[in-house]
């Protein structure tokens, strides 16, 4: 079975941080890009905090701490990646912006072996592996928020990826990142997605409709049904832009209405109320 050592995470978000922390906690060589100096400076300090937070908790030793900040390397120009094994992105929830970089990925890689995997959370994976040269090795291995405590990631194939690629990246998540495991057909949300995104949509549209307050809705859900989080809560944590990109994905592949944003997220995501990155969204941060 192949193994990748050297790794290249194409954003530096959320959730790149994460997936480089991660994969830097477990002993790889990672390289990390974002499109500016400011967003690298930001990326980086986001990995630093939570590795400080790892050595509060008692989950990190110092000397563990500093070797996976030795192991991370930074860089705005993604022609650098031309030695990576396997490259994540990690941007936006866009379709124009992942397309962008896996066209430019498939330019910069320097084998037909290399590997290119998205973390997006809904985009069907061969949309993306479409605008390169090397459809075959194109896969999506999504990780959830907040990617060092969170066990799971979806492992995507598409009809064109090489089942041997699709076998050693599903390895490389277990054995080398300690994550579990689940497979997925290449339909926009994917398993848990495409089950989450209706809960959390119908939530807004019963808080818009004044069945009860975000607060009612959220211990309803935490106390009555033993959630950790309730669905108002959680779309705050996973961003609430990003929770109107999946939707509007999944809407635009099934145009069932239970995918659709509604108008209430919609002018949210408008007025800037994000959620927990922006200090505002169903609650105040």
């Amino acid at each position: 079975m192949r193994e990748f050592s050297r790794i290249g995470v194409v954003g530096c978000g959320l959730m790149g941080a994460g997936i480089a922390e991660v994969c830097a906690r477990a002993g790889l060589d990672v390289l990390v890009a974002e499109r500016t100096p400011e967003a690298l400076a930001a990326g980086r300090s986001r990995i630093t905090a939570s590795l400080d937070r790892g050595l509060r908790s008692g989950k990190l030793t110092e000397p563990e701490r500093e070797q996976s900040l030795g192991r991370l390397s930074f860089t705005v120009d993604l022609a650098v990646f031309a030695d990576r094994d396997l490259v994540i992105e990690a941007v936006a929830e866009q379709r124009d912006a992942k397309t962008e970089v896996f066209r430019r990925l498939d330019e910069v890689l320097g084998s037909e072996d290399v590997v290119i995997a998205s973390n997006t959370s809904s985009i069907p994976i061969i949309d993306l592996a479409a605008v390169t040269g090397r459809p075959q090795q194109v896969v999506g291995v999504h990780f959830f928020n907040p990617v060092p405590v969170q066990r799971l990631v979806e492992i995507i194939p598409t009809q064109l990826t090489s089942p041997e690629v699709t076998e050693q990246v599903a390895a490389f998540a277990a054995a080398r990142l300690g994550k579990t495991v689940v497979r997925a057909r290449d339909r926009a949300g994917f398993v848990v997605n495409a089950l989450l995104i209706p809960y959390l949509v119908s939530a807004v549209r019963m808080l818009e409709s004044g069945v009860a307050s975000a607060e009612d809705i959220d211990n309803g859900m935490v106390l009555g049904c033993a959630h950790p989080m309730g669905p108002l809560r959680l779309l705050d944590l996973i961003g609430l832009d990003t929770a109107q990109s999946i939707a509007e994905s999944m809407y635009e592949e099934y145009k069932e209405p239970l995918y659709a944003p509604p108008p209430l997220l919609r002018r949210m995501v408008a007025a800037g109320a994000l959620g927990r990155k922006s200090g505002r969204g169903f609650y105040t941060y």
